[in-house]
């Protein structure tokens, strides 16, 4: 039996739950939803899925992603919710949670899985303990591993202001605060506004910034969704597409979970991601950035 979830914030809180909940030994096993879509992924049968989409090996499956619903009814818990955490959370209860010492960080892990975020905590992310945690977690091809399994370990037993001052923690949350402050001038030099559409194309670019992936709604205020563009690997073979509603102007209508689960990939109402061939990457793009233009409500 193996947790099986991906490495962003809200699937490391999904690891540290079921520990809390079943065995403090459990393996963990770090995959992208991608590779359950293209079924590469390699799910054994026990195996228990977290914040990804289900796979019929799975002994049990927890989610909240829109376009990963499941017609069938399958064991463990599905919920449209904030965070797959919390859907977690709400399933094992208080008969393995009765001290309410994770209320904290699943409710953290709701406001930041959901980005329901105020503009002093995109300004300022290093002034909130969780929120700048959350930004350490990058998928630099899976070499954080160690460094996930790290922070699994520490959330379970240990106090969030403790796990600032680790040593690996602290030097990274400095990094994220130098890469932030720089990012600010790759969004101002590499997005252009379509309609109300922030597009911010990184293809150009030989090393993709990274940096607080909030902030385009802050720049560009007048912007409704943005789209993030650039290349999945060295080869450019693949071009990965971030979707998201503005957290501040919420006046786009389009699902975009269920958008793009037309093209390979998902997410919820208000974000998600997918990844396209090169080729006709670009056809797909113009395609995607009609729906956002035209702004309709698709039911």
């Amino acid at each position: 039996m193996r947790i099986v979830t991906r490495p962003d914030f809200d699937g490391i809180v999904c690891a540290v739950l079921l520990r809390q909940a079943l065995e403090a030994s459990l393996p963990i096993r770090w995959i992208e939803p991608n590779d359950i879509q293209s079924g590469t992924a390699d799910i054994q049968d026990g195996d228990i899925l977290a914040n990804l989409p289900w796979h019929p090996h799975a002994h049990l499956w927890f989610d909240h992603h829109i376009s990963n619903k499941s017609v069938k009814d399958v064991p463990g818990a599905f919920e449209i919710a904030p965070s797959a955490a919390g859907v977690i959370y709400k399933y094992y209860g208080k008969q393995n949670f009765q001290d309410n010492r994770f209320d904290e960080l699943v409710d953290q892990t709701d406001m930041i899985d959901s980005a329901d975020l105020t503009r002093e905590q995109v300004r300022a992310p290093e002034d909130y303990p969780y929120l700048i945690l959350s930004m350490t977690i990058k998928n630099n091809d899976f070499q954080d591993i160690p460094y996930w399994e790290h922070l699994v370990e520490m959330l379970g037993n240990t106090d969030i202001h403790l796990i600032l001052k680790d040593p690996d923690v602290d030097r990274r949350c400095r990094e994220v605060i130098e890469e932030n402050r720089a990012f600010k001038h790759y969004l101002e030099t590499y997005t252009t506004m379509v309609d109300r559409i922030s597009v911010t194309d990184f293809r150009r670019l030989e090393n993709v910034p990274s940096g607080n992936r909030f902030l385009t709604y802050s720049l560009f205020a007048n912007s409704i969704a943005s789209v993030k563009i650039r290349y999945a690997g060295q080869d450019k073979k693949q071009v990965l597409l971030s979707v998201g509603h503005s957290i501040f102007n919420p006046e786009c209508r389009v699902n975009v979970g269920a958008m793009l689960a037309r093209y390979g990939g998902g997410g919820h109402f208000g974000a998600g991601g997918c990844t396209l061939d090169a080729h006709d990457a670009q056809e797909k793009i113009d395609e995607i950035l009609d729906i956002l233009k035209a702004n309709q409500d698709q039911g």
